[in-house]
């Protein structure tokens, strides 16, 4: 019971009790400035990951069906208008390998590499910069809490070491607090990271498998 009450109220100092908010607004510094961006910077990117890496937006079926059936019929005007306005990866590859049909399906099976690679990008960005906030945010909290403690004995150093256990655990409860912002701006980072990092790179081989078979669907434009 005491253990729950001393998650809920740090500590006690100076007659009163220190709140969480208390002590984050004592102890909010540069470093705290920093993880709190970042921390808004990865709900930005976890709200996009969760709404954009899905297997409906990165490898469509519809398209590939729609793109095969209209190569066997040789319907070109419904393959155009079919490639115009699509951004997933089967799109972008097959657009690419279309432009240049007549250079021979080499060029056409490099073009769709490439233009499917950069597809790719589109969603694993994001991923790799959650995964980049994630291992920076408890390096930058430990700065924070290093520079915390150096503060907390210069101000005991500056009271002639006649500072009392309260204050000192006071100072020392506000330098941790920065690690404590580090990991809250890590876990949910790298959690994410780690679960859709496997299901991006799935529907991107995915849909890269598709637009290869597609491509090589196409015939040559005879020049």
């Amino acid at each position: 019971m005491n253990g729950f009450s001393a998650s809920l109220t740090l500590a006690q100092a100076e007659g009163g009790a220190t709140s969480v908010w208390s002590l984050f607004s004592e102890s909010f510094d540069f470093f705290s400035v920093i993880l709190v961006v970042g921390s808004l910077v990865a709900v930005m990117l976890i709200a996009r990951v969760v709404m954009e890496c899905r297997a409906s937006v990165i490898a469509p079926k519809a398209l590939p069906k729609r793109l095969r059936e209209n190569l066997v019929t040789g319907n070109t005007p419904e393959i155009e208008r079919a490639l115009a306005d699509d951004e997933s990866i089967v799109g972008a590859a097959v657009q690419s390998a279309w432009r240049v049909r007549g250079k021979g399906h080499r060029a056409m099976r490099e073009a769709a590499e490439i233009a499917a690679s950069n597809a790719c990008s589109r969603w694993t960005r994001p991923l790799d910069m959650l995964r980049i906030i994630g291992e920076l945010g408890p390096l930058i909290g430990l700065a924070g809490t290093v520079w915390g403690m150096i503060l907390a004995f210069v101000r005991l150093g500056q009271a002639g070491g006649s500072a009392g256990p309260t204050d000192l655990s006071l100072g020392i409860s506000k330098a941790l607090f920065h690690t404590l912002l580090g990991l809250m701006l890590a876990v949910p980072c790298l959690l994410v990271y780690g679960f859709y990092r496997s299901i991006v790179e799935k529907h991107c081989n995915q849909a890269m498998g598709d637009a290869g078979e597609i491509v090589d669907m196409i015939p040559e434009e005879s020049a």
